[in-house]
């Protein structure tokens, strides 16, 4: 899941961004209106967390931007705490308005919540044998035992469970997962899944993620 935190409040920002990646989401940060609206509309977020007082563009302009053709969950946050402003937000198609100052566990569990109701068409569990994933919970485990992944890890994790069965070229797991073009020259990407495969099969006789020879990766289970 990656996040957008557009907040000219450097402080601020800075402890919602740590909060987050420890929290093992993938969080870019704007610190202006006219840069987050750009973030927001090019870039795949699942969430954006909204200022209203923003330099260039302020955050109702951003939304009624925004909520021309993405349905990117929004949450705003603000230090305009009136009923009109909350109304404001929400008729304008904000998904929750939360008034700062806010504790960082409140933050994380209106995420939760807004990522809950945006998938309802697909189940917030994903699994394959005994590896499971809770993508809301932001968990991973293997009959049973928690693996701890990083944030980049889990992303390209829930792609390849997405997928899985599918195999996916490098080129597909730079955009999908990096936002990059492919540079043959990097092994960022096989580093990566290097990582992972130990994370998720060294300890496992029957082994999950395989690699295709000159084609790419795929998650699946292969009989013995």
């Amino acid at each position: 899941m990656r996040i957008l935190i557009i907040e000219d409040e450097r402080k601020l920002a800075d402890y919602v961004h740590k909060g987050l990646t420890e929290n093992n989401y993938v969080a870019d940060v704007a610190r202006d209106g006219i840069n987050g609206l750009h973030m927001a509309r090019e870039g795949n977020y699942d969430v954006v967390l909204l200022d209203v007082m923003l330099p260039g563009i302020d955050g109702y302009t951003i939304l009624t931007e925004l909520r021309k053709n993405k349905s990117t969950h929004v949450i705003m946050l603000t230090a305009r705490d009136k009923v009109e402003d909350r109304v404001r937000g929400l008729e304008g198609g904000a998904d929750d308005y939360l008034v700062k100052p806010f504790a960082f566990s409140e933050l994380l569990a209106r995420i939760q919540a807004v990522l809950r109701r945006g998938l309802t068409r697909e189940s917030s569990i994903l699994q394959l044998g005994d590896l499971e994933m809770d993508l809301i919970r932001r968990k991973v485990s293997r009959a049973g035992d928690r693996i701890d992944l990083t944030a980049k890890e889990f992303t390209l994790l829930a792609l390849l469970l997405r997928r899985q069965g599918q195999v996916l070229s490098r080129t597909v797991l730079a955009e999908k997962v990096w936002e990059m073009n492919f540079d043959g020259d990097t092994n960022a990407i096989e580093v990566a899944v290097r990582r992972l495969r130990a994370k998720l099969d060294d300890r496992f006789n029957v082994k999950l993620l395989h690699t295709v020879r000159g084609m790419g990766y795929v998650l699946e289970l292969r009989s013995l």
